[in-house]
């Protein structure tokens, strides 16, 4: 199938406590590029919502294809979707349910995930969400490279706790046609070479990149936030992906 790219929309979702609003940077350089882009906040992470702790991964998945539907992506006129972090396990799910929906999936310093992935499988039931951690915790887990302490200010400010139900459920992927989406892997935090490696290793946290049938990887060196650090850069580099017609 000819998939055409010429008014494709590229759609952005952001990691854990983060909405839409992470984006704006690089938005406003894809707007610059001519690149028709979205970004949107998941359910559960909208602070203006008083059931969002009880949203799972069916109802991020369920907002996700109705954005697709209100944006007009065919199998036609797919869409690039863009994943940063842990949005990779909504954003998995889609790919198994809706593969002729994807042109291509960005994964920004993040990777597709494997069947059965829980993303805190020992998250106590009688909690309901997830507060942002202090940072010093955050900084041994993943990198804060390149972020002001006006950026984080920002973050600690804007940040929603994510829904327990959204840690605690399963992943279950059935279709193969997930791994035949074309794939950009966006390396900051970790080096392209090491993810490589990994994946070839079997390291549960890349070991689906190993299945994938077409996938580029390019290194974007930086923290694990590049939309702040970098977010000139990350948006040349999807507008390039979203461009690519294989």
């Amino acid at each position: 199938m000819t998939r055409t790219t010429n008014t494709q929309t590229i759609i952005l979702i952001a990691g854990h406590w983060l909405g839409a609003w992470a984006w704006d940077e690089v938005l406003e350089h894809l707007d610059t590029a001519g690149s028709p882009a979205i970004a949107m906040t998941l359910p559960g992470l909208d602070a203006g919502d008083p059931d969002r702790a009880s949203k799972t991964l069916d109802d991020q998945v369920a907002a996700i294809v109705d954005l697709f539907t209100r944006r007009g992506v065919s199998p036609e006129q797919p869409a690039t979707i863009v994943a940063h972090s842990g949005a990779n396990l909504p954003v998995s799910l889609v790919l198994d349910r809706h593969p002729e929906l994807i042109h291509r999936v960005v994964w920004v310093d993040s990777g597709p995930v494997t069947d059965g992935s829980i993303f805190a499988p020992d998250f106590p039931e009688e909690v309901t969400e997830l507060p942002l951690p202090p940072f010093d915790v955050m900084g041994q887990q993943a990198s804060l490279d390149g972020l002001s302490e006006e950026t984080l200010d920002r973050f600690r400010a804007r940040a929603v706790p994510e829904p327990g139900p959204v840690l605690r459920q399963p992943v279950v992927l059935t279709n193969q046609a997930r791994r035949t989406v074309p794939t950009t892997l966006v390396c900051c935090s970790i080096p392209s070479a090491q993810v490589r490696e990994l994946a070839a290793a079997g390291h549960p946290m890349f070991a689906e990149v190993a299945n994938l049938a077409h996938v580029d990887v390019v290194d974007l060196p930086t923290g694990h936030w590049p939309m702040w650090s970098r977010p000139g850069d990350l948006a040349e580099l999807i507008r390039a992906a979203a461009a690519r017609t294989e």
